[in-house]
């Protein structure tokens, strides 16, 4: 591996780094980069480390040796403006803030730099502002901006910026990471790797994870436990867990996301896949669920999943009727 894809410190997407670090070589770098893909595969590091490279002073950029690179790693250099959504949107203020720090002379960096995270949160206003700067940036200003998907993204925006889309990482790569990294042990390593579904900051995060809090791990053995009752439940239990989900709205989303993960799994076997399984720790209970219900079964309760997840993310539907006719779909285990 050469030098500079080892100073940038991602796990996979070389090809990303190969590109931004042939750019800043041949001094030929946009004014503006739009980072996309699912949460936790990597988009703010890699903002990071091309924030570290663009000023970094020592040699192979990023060196993160040098001031600027330590400064920036630490996230407390001057001329380096981060802007992340709050309460689920970017306000105009925010980007007329960022817009006037812009327009300043760099304190001690080569350039001032805008790092503004999942800019599909931006309202109609802070689009419009921002866009601005976009058309007509500073000279010494640079914009780094991520979202999980470009078609997300307002297309004015997205014209404007030079897309790196970026892709899950392999689990192998990822498995090795962990296992290098934080000396995790192997089988730790390889759950961890195929329950990430290529996100290696998910990794991370969830070998990471300690103290009293629940760890991502003992959430998601306590949903799948939750599933596998559910298919032993009657109508009533099923309604009586809708209640409850319904009311642990910021849960939704990962419980939604581990029973789809499961329910394919079931499904690869259920049809003779030689696909390993994402849940390596669940093969028997897998293997038995689809022997039971068969291939018909087991992919209409993976569209239930789908469907209600999209609705939920995408619409304004009742949460409680969502999960009653989801769980009403799934099949019965006696």
């Amino acid at each position: 591996m050469s030098l500079y894809l080892q100073n940038w410190h991602l796990i996979g997407h070389e090809w990303a780094v190969r590109l931004l670090a042939e750019q800043i070589a041949a001094g030929r770098t946009r004014h503006a980069y739009l980072l996309t893909g699912p949460s936790g595969v990597g988009k703010t590091t890699l903002a990071t480390r091309l924030t570290q490279a663009f000023n970094c002073t020592g040699e192979n950029p990023p060196c993160g040796e040098c001031r600027p690179c330590h400064l920036i790693g630490q996230g407390i250099h001057p001329d380096i403006l981060t802007v992340e959504p709050e309460k689920a949107s970017i306000r105009i203020d925010t980007i007329r803030d960022l817009q006037a720090a812009l327009n300043l002379h760099p304190l001690e960096a080569r350039y001032r730099i805008a790092i503004v995270l999942d800019v599909h949160h931006l309202t109609d206003a802070a689009a419009d502002a921002l866009l601005k700067t976009l058309e007509e940036p500073p000279v010494a200003a640079r914009l780094i901006l991520t979202a999980g998907a470009a078609e997300a993204t307002i297309p004015t925006i997205v014209s404007r910026c030079q897309v790196i889309a970026l892709r899950p990482v392999p689990a192998r790569q990822i498995e090795t990471a962990l296992s290098t990294r934080l000396q995790l042990p192997p089988e730790q390593s390889t759950l961890l790797a195929r329950l990430s579904g290529g996100r290696p900051g998910w990794a991370l995060n969830a070998a990471q994870q300690s103290g009293d809090e629940q760890t991502r791990l003992e959430q998601r053995t306590r949903l799948i436990d939750d599933l596998l009752s559910l298919l032993r439940a009657n109508r009533a239990g099923r309604m009586a867990y809708a209640e409850d989900a319904a009311g642990r709205a910021e849960e939704l989303p990962l419980l939604l996301d581990i029973w789809q993960a499961w329910w394919r799994d079931v499904l690869l076997l259920a049809e003779g896949s030689r696909v390993d399984p994402v849940n390596a720790d669940q093969v028997e209970i897998l293997m038995e669920v689809a022997q039971t219900l068969g291939s018909t079964e087991t992919r209409s309760a993976l569209m239930a999943i789908r469907e209600t997840a999209n609705l939920l993310a995408k619409t304004n539907v009742n949460t409680r009727l969502a999960l009653d006719v989801m769980l009403l779909r799934l099949p019965y285990l006696y």
